[in-house]
């Protein structure tokens, strides 16, 4: 019952988010609050995990080097604060999380790689639960 209420209320702050797979190289444009002023910050690099919520729970891991030290952040996909994501780059992975890609430098971190020129091919639209109640009346 509880459950039911909170997908209700949780159903309004969906937003459009586009297709972001495991191996995607994404730039994910982040709001920021400093003192009285927001800005947007933007962190570019790969996604190696997805995790396995649904709706409103669901976030990804992006993992970038910075001046030689790996820093992995993690979004919410339908978190007030990120403004855009934006599919740079898909890689061709066989794996659902790539946490080995932390132990490889250089070279060896390289994916197969294919640039994406239509962003907005990509997008998916936040996807309306239908009640079991309208089922029933429709089968009728």
């Amino acid at each position: 019952m509880r459950q039911d209420i909170l997908n209700e209320i949780h159903k309004g702050s969906l937003k459009k988010i586009p297709e972001v797979k495991t191996g995607y190289t994404v730039k994910v444009h982040q709001k920021i609050k400093e003192g009285g002023k927001e800005r947007v910050q933007m962190f570019e690099g790969l996604v190696i995990k997805i995790s396995s919520g649904a709706g409103t729970d669901k976030s990804f891991t992006v993992r970038r080097i910075a001046s030689g030290v790996g820093v992995e952040k993690i979004f919410p996909f339908h978190s007030p604060n990120v403004a855009k994501i934006d599919v740079i780059k898909k890689a061709k992975v066989r794996r659902s999380k790539l946490y080995y890609m932390r132990n490889k430098t250089g070279k060896a971190a390289r994916l197969q790689e294919e640039y994406v020129d239509d962003r907005e091919e990509h997008m998916i639209e936040a996807k309306p639960e239908v009640k079991e109640e309208a089922k029933k009346e429709e089968t009728k």
